[in-house]
């Protein structure tokens, strides 16, 4: 048991807890990791050593570190960055002090077996009765040592018996995780950089697959290797094999991938991924190419992992007219208007009322549903209403599929809309953690961050959200979060492309429009500004200083501070004050 800053690391159940004694969820990479800072001795850890500890055997990107640090400290409530800090080499400590406490299960008295059986026949002590002396140990094992441990057995051979007729053997029986080999990607370019690019390529997709928490990778080997190793002994066999070819025209790199089940050769996901030729950035070009691809096979794995929880009526018409109902619908979620949105709300909810059980319906409408609280869209009344619903939707939802990739997207955004900006942050790592290119979910990441007051984490976020450009349909979302961000910094001038780019993929919410406004005002472009707040108001008519924050319940003084700054700017620009 370890123990620092009010928080218990118990190694033994690899858990965390808080000062209160209750369970705080961590990735097992995660946990790792905080283990090995608690346990370094308050030396720094540099990224290398940390990577080879906590994916040993497994090439990663710092991305990954990234991740595991950003969810360290979150859960450690280490927003300021105090408690695990980043040396001045590029590593990271643990800064404060760690006590540890042995985990003592036997009677104090009790020597060890081994040494019991050296010491042979013990003389007996004076005064003890040699009768009471020999019933008092067995083999080493003290009498009540060993009545404790066949009483809890007893209690687990019952229970199993109790459960065994209303419990599915998956869940008495841990399951080994599914096996995903990743071949190496055919280089078919006919150009003199596909050898190089598609090794990269199957690298990325490699790192990629092996953060997905409910799965185990098996990484491409060499030829060569592969002989070798055959020769001595075989690799297990996979359960599914991720196959590709990489192809190049005049303009542009394609990747063509495929999820394939092992055993029958049965394709499950066919994905193309395309990024232009011309690329300067071969790395741009390369995250793009594996996020693109990688993206949808993660989500069809999670989806043949995952099985609907609802009625089989519900499943057989999921599978027909209800999934494109779905896909239509959310398909346009953060890309949508007003207009388009009320279309695809009465679609789910048509769909729903005519199949009321079906679980993934009503995440689907949930989730939708949550874009319009968060576009204000709902009055007030109406909102509530939404809220309680959603509420209600999502916990059942999390107790039927607590792996299913949708639902926890649906919750991550229920809790962003509802102002809970640390748990999003949680839920939505969880999310990352089944589909590690999820744009989305690292968009929701990056707001949590801005209302939490980490303008530099979310601005990162939001990047690595631009590198992987997936899903597209979410593009619009994390260039207007870096505009945010920086706006949110003040620094105006920078947060100017990614907002012009945010509008030009979705011109119609009339939100990028007033940040450009404060943007434009507060770099002396003033003609521009106020042409910004002109477009704004048309398209959200009745906006004034009142009503143009989102709601602000929870969010750090540094937020407010920054977001006032921008309103002031923005009524400068020729926003109404009412």
């Amino acid at each position: 048991m370890l123990r620092f800053a009010g928080f218990e690391l118990d190694q033994q159940r690899a858990e965390l807890r808080g000062a209160d004694g209750v369970a705080i969820k961590l990735r097992p990479k995660t946990f790792e990791m905080l283990r090995l800072f608690a346990s370094s001795g308050g030396r720094v850890l540099s990224k290398q050593e940390l990577m080879e500890a906590v994916w040993p055997n497994v090439h990663v990107g710092e991305d990954s570190l990234f991740q595991c640090i950003r969810e360290l400290r979150t859960a450690l409530g280490d927003e300021r960055r105090q408690m695990i800090k980043l040396a001045s080499g590029g590593g990271y400590l643990l800064t404060a002090e760690v006590e540890a406490e042995p985990d003592v299960t036997a009677d104090a008295e009790e020597p060890p077996l081994a040494e019991a059986l050296e010491a042979g026949p013990a003389t007996p002590a004076e005064g003890v009765p040699a009768e009471a002396r020999s019933q008092r140990a067995i083999f080493g094992f003290s009498r009540r040592a060993m009545v404790a441990a066949m009483a809890g057995l007893g209690v687990i051979v019952v229970g199993l018996a109790v459960a065994a007729p209303v419990l599915k053997p998956e869940l008495l029986f841990k399951r080994t995780p599914p096996r995903i080999a990743v071949v190496p990607i055919v280089d078919a370019s006919n150009d003199s950089r596909g050898a190089v690019m598609a090794a990269e390529v199957t690298g990325r997709l490699t790192d990629g697959f092996a953060k997905i928490q409910n799965v185990s990778v098996v990484a491409p080997r060499s030829p060569a290797l592969a002989s070798v190793e055959s020769a001595s002994a075989p690799a297990a066999p996979s359960d599914y094999e991720i196959r590709g070819e990489l192809q190049h025209s005049d303009q542009s790199w394609t990747l063509r991938a495929r999820l394939i089940k092992a055993g029958t050769g049965e394709v499950q996901s066919v994905v193309a991924a395309s990024v232009n030729a011309d690329e300067p950035d071969a790395q741009l070009a390369q995250s793009r190419l594996v996020a693109g691809a990688g993206h949808v096979l993660a989500r069809r794995l999670n989806e043949m992992l995952e099985p609907s929880a609802s009625s089989p009526a519900s499943r057989g018409q999921s599978a027909g007219g209800d999934k494109v109902a779905v896909e239509q619908s959310l398909a346009s979620i953060n890309q949508t208007t007003r207009e388009r949105f009320g279309v695809a709300q009465s679609m789910l909810q048509k769909a729903l009322d005519e199949d009321p059980d079906n679980v993934d319906l009503a995440v689907a409408l949930s989730s939708l549903q949550m874009r319009g609280i968060q576009m204000v869209w709902f009055s007030p009344e109406e909102a509530a209403a939404v809220e309680a619903r959603a509420n209600a939707t999502l916990e059942q939802a999390l107790r039927l599929k607590p792996n299913s990739i949708p639902v926890l997207e649906a919750t991550c955004r229920f809790l962003s809309a509802t102002n809970h900006f640390v748990e999003s942050l949680v839920t939505c790592a969880r999310a990352l953690s089944f589909d590690p290119w999820n744009g989305a979910a690292l968009y929701l990441i990056g707001l949590g961050q801005i209302y939490l007051g980490r303008f530099d984490d979310a601005l990162a976020t939001f990047q690595q959200a631009d590198r992987y450009d997936t899903p597209p349909a979410s593009r619009w979302t994390w260039l207007l979060g870096a505009g945010m961000a920086y706006v949110s910094m003040g620094r105006d001038e920078e947060a100017l492309p990614w907002l012009q780019r945010s509008i030009a993929v979705t011109p119609g919410t009339g939100r990028s429009h007033f940040l450009f406004a404060a943007a434009y005002q507060r770099t002396g472009r003033f003609a521009e500004a106020r042409a910004a707040i002109a477009e704004g108001l048309r398209l959200r008519p009745g906006t004034t200083r009142l009503n143009v924050s989102p709601p602000m319940k929870n969010a750090s003084p540094v937020c407010i501070a920054a977001w006032d700054r921008v309103v002031q700017a923005e009524v400068e620009a020729g926003l109404p004050e009412r």
